[in-house]
């Protein structure tokens, strides 16, 4: 015997799925039910689940990602920034091995009088999660509510911190689905995901660093600039300045995957040094965010503020407004083990993935998002591609809590490390590949 349902549905979830099956254009009525019906639990997850593989296989139209990405938005609440006395930029990078990019960027970008609202993640896998690595600094809170983030805005003009739950809620619930299913590859779905918690968290200008190689989600530069392009034209369509940068990702930024490990690093970029890649990508993306958001600078005087001290004061502001100490020690690994070259040579690659994997084995990264990351696990490279080395010099230590890591660690580096004769050396290549606009 069928009942009736209390409220009828404008739609079926079944009819949905065989649209998009059939390789059929979804209507802006169907994309706006689906998407609330999943998240208010009438769409099930086996459902959605179909529909997310038959858009896998049969892709979305322009028209088709700017409608879900508007419903994954409406699902939530939407930040407002208008209040601010000053423009707003905010970037978001795909994920790679070594990128603590957003640690030295926010404080640099805001030094030139532009809030950056930086609502970031945390670590799965290889790839390791902005909110780890702060929480290494003692002391920092990861947790504001939208009042506490926007009165450090008004007063620091840098927040980095986790994003709230009614920012897209149904993007946390598809999120979940889609690393279950096979879909997560999905460039409609992976577009629509990042862009509608960005848009959602109400910046004037957006700065996509879409990561491309062996360490990255995208390892073809053709895949990488379809994301970009996608995710460049859905910030168009919503009224956000959007600009992609297209970076390598083949080797690890800079000289550290870990978390506390990458603090050190940012810090030392933070004060005019650091590695060359790294102070590059940072300085790049910056001059990109302060000509969105109306604040154009050349890339000289924005390097100049990292070297004189502008950029590090509105660091040490941004983390003791979090409750952190800039000048307490960080945690350090109770064990360490070196790498060693195995001929001598000119070092001409460093797999950017097998790092990633060492140090999230290390501990540095978790496999399941409730575990817990040790604070000073994680891999510190001495030397990059195109360094002379020599057989037996080290070429990373491996540091952890945990020495029965060691072994695993060291499996995932097994051949990350290329030393050839001098002859084959090529030049070092920018880390910023193209530009998506």
């Amino acid at each position: 015997m069928s009942t009736t349902p209390a409220t009828a549905e404008k739609f079926d979830a079944v009819d949905v799925i065989r649209t998009k099956r059939d390789k059929q254009r979804l209507e802006g009525g169907q994309i706006d039910w689906v998407v609330d019906a999943y998240t208010r639990g009438v769409v099930a997850e086996e459902q959605m689940a179909a529909l997310a593989m038959a858009i896998l296989l049969n892709g979305m139209d322009r028209g088709e990602i700017s409608r879900w990405t508007s419903a994954m938005i409406a699902s939530g609440e939407r930040l407002d920034f208008s209040g601010l006395d000053r423009p707003t930029a905010d970037k978001h990078s795909t994920g790679g091995v070594g990128d603590k990019i957003t640690l030295p960027l926010a404080p640099l970008v805001a030094a030139f009088g532009v809030a950056v609202p930086q609502l970031s993640g945390r670590g799965l896998g290889h790839t390791g999660g902005t909110l780890d690595k702060l929480e290494s600094i003692p002391g920092w809170r990861v947790a504001l509510s939208n009042d506490e983030m926007m009165a450090q805005l008004g007063s620091v003009g840098a927040v980095i911190c986790q994003a709230g739950s009614g920012l897209a809620p149904a993007d946390r619930k598809l999120y979940a689905l889609r690393d279950v299913t096979g879909t997560v590859e999905a460039i409609p779905l992976i577009a629509s995901s990042i862009m509608s918690k960005k848009i959602a968290e109400g910046t004037g200008a957006l700065v996509l660093d879409v990561k491309v190689g062996s360490g990255a989600f995208m390892k073809s530069a053709d895949d990488a600039r379809e994301l970009a392009r996608t995710m460049v034209d859905l910030g168009t369509d919503a009224g956000v300045r959007t600009v992609a940068l297209l970076t390598d990702m083949s080797t690890p930024l800079g000289l550290t995957a870990g978390n506390a490990l990458e603090v050190r690093e940012s810090v030392e970029v933070l004060a005019g040094g650091g590695p060359s890649d790294v102070v590059d990508l940072t300085v790049a993306l910056a001059v990109e965010m302060l000509a969105g958001a109306g604040r154009p600078q050349a890339e000289d005087d924005v390097r100049a503020a990292l070297g004189d001290g502008r950029a590090m004061d509105v660091w040490k502001a941004m983390i003791r407004a979090q409750g952190g100490d800039p000048d307490a020690p960080l945690p350090s690994a109770r064990e360490s083990e070196i790498v060693t070259a195995p001929s001598d040579g000119v070092l001409t690659h460093v797999d950017a993935l097998a790092v990633g994997v060492a140090a999230w084995r290390l501990g540095a990264g978790r496999a399941r998002k409730e575990d817990t990351v040790q604070a000073g696990a994680g891999v510190e490279l001495h030397a990059k591609p195109g360094d002379v080395v020599v057989a037996g010099q080290p070429l990373a230590t491996l540091h952890t809590d945990t020495p029965e890591r060691f072994e695993r660690a060291a499996a995932a580096l097994d051949g990350a490390f290329r030393v050839s004769d001098v002859s084959l050396v090529t030049e070092r290549t920018s880390v910023v590949l193209d530009r998506v606009a």
